[in-house]
């Protein structure tokens, strides 16, 4: 008997939702950087474990919104929630119960019905014991957990016993992907995703959220090699400068990192274009917010 289901991930940001699923799926398929809020959609990823398929779904940080495009990253967030068989929610064990933490959890009372909502308290090599304790008892006097995992994402201390225990729970039925297929993202989104990890991780402070990124044309070459050709979209003409760094040195340094992922990622050769353009109200048009995997109007 096969058993299939889905699982949410959900929490502040920077809780370790997207560096949890890498670790499970075995590889990197959502974008892990020091920077809040870098999951813009919902992302999944495709887990085996025994006779279960475990479909996880890497969600946007849970913040207070303040435009269009923080709304529509919180609809998707909690649109993949309710979708869930299962929810985890991830809460850093050093900041603790946070003013965001409480606010997830009143939402969970009022709207999880009977699904399973499981509390994982990630980077518990940060804190002691006596912390992790008082954490787990006051989470739970908040909300009544199914069950409370204490985990390191990046580490991978508690996170096989989390997946057994996930895959016991996720309903009976046929399983949803093939066997092989490790996440539900086009590929050209997927180098869209990459290319801008780079540019959060070189540009630091400076572009952290101005900035998006679409992968124009895909071709598919004789030799098996492939084609990318993408377009960084900025919303001022100064952020185009930054990018492109002195003699273009900052954009030839992102472009080699990101086809080099890209080439591991895909075992084969890449050949990566990109043209960087202003556009003053990228964040207002649907079209962006379409390619990025968002609902334009849940940003209303």
């Amino acid at each position: 008997m096969k058993k299939a289901g889905f699982v949410a991930l959900i929490g502040e940001p920077n809780a370790g939702k997207s560096t949890l699923l890498n670790h499970f799926v075995g590889s990197k398929v959502s974008i892990v950087t020091h920077k809040v809020q870098t999951t813009r959609t919902n992302i999944r990823g495709i887990v085996i474990e025994g006779n279960s398929q475990i479909v996880f779904v890497d969600t946007p940080g849970l913040f207070k919104p303040r435009r269009r495009l923080d709304r529509a990253m919180i609809a998707a967030a909690w649109g993949g929630a309710a979708d869930a068989d299962v929810i985890i929610l991830l809460v850093e064990a050093h900041r603790g119960l946070t003013g965001g933490v409480e606010r997830i959890v009143r939402d969970l009372s009022s709207s999880s019905n009977d699904r399973l909502v499981v509390l994982a308290i990630n980077k518990i090599d940060k804190v002691n014991s006596p912390v992790l304790l008082s954490l787990t008892k006051r989470m739970n006097e908040l909300l009544s957990f199914s069950k409370t995992f204490l985990i390191s994402a990046d580490r991978g201390y508690g996170t096989k016993d989390l997946k057994l225990w996930l895959a016991d729970k996720v309903p009976d039925g046929s399983w949803f992907y093939p066997e092989d297929q490790i996440a539900d993202l086009p590929m050209k989104m997927i180098a869209a995703e990459i290319m801008r990890e780079k540019l959060i991780l070189r540009l630091h402070q400076e572009l952290p959220y101005q900035l998006t990124v679409e992968t124009e044309n895909w071709n598919e070459r004789k030799d098996g090699s492939v084609r990318i050709d993408q377009i960084i979209y900025v919303s001022r003409a100064g952020h185009k400068g930054i990018i492109l760094g002195n003699r273009g040195e900052t954009i030839k340094a992102i472009s080699i990192a990101a086809r080099e992922e890209l080439e591991s990622f895909m075992g084969r050769r890449v050949h990566l274009f990109c043209q960087i353009k202003v556009r003053e109200k990228w964040l207002n048009e649907a079209e962006r917010y379409v390619e990025m995997g968002l609902d334009f109007n849940d940003g209303n």
